[in-house]
């Protein structure tokens, strides 16, 4: 079975001491830094969802959200694009 970084059960901790100096500890932490922005992002998201007053406005959000994101992943690609 092939291990990935993070996979449970842990057979190798991570030394949180020299995590920034050896590479499994440079992995661990740009994976957790990675799912700390992904749940505060959508916890941002949320919090503004729950504002809305009614179904319909918070439909109308989501449809915001999604054009908004949909439109940063297009950028991004033709950025990757005109660069690559």
């Amino acid at each position: 079975m092939t291990e990935h970084p993070g996979q449970w059960p842990i057979t190798n901790p991570v030394d949180l001491d020299t995590a920034e100096t050896d590479e499994q500890g440079t992995q661990h932490l740009a994976l957790v830094a990675e799912q700390a922005r992904f749940h505060v992002t959508l916890g941002a998201i949320r919090a503004d969802l729950e504002l809305q007053p009614s179904e319909v406005c918070r439909r109308a959000a989501v449809r915001r959200w999604h054009n908004a994101i949909t439109n940063i992943a297009d950028e991004l690609g033709q950025q990757l694009r005109n660069t690559g």
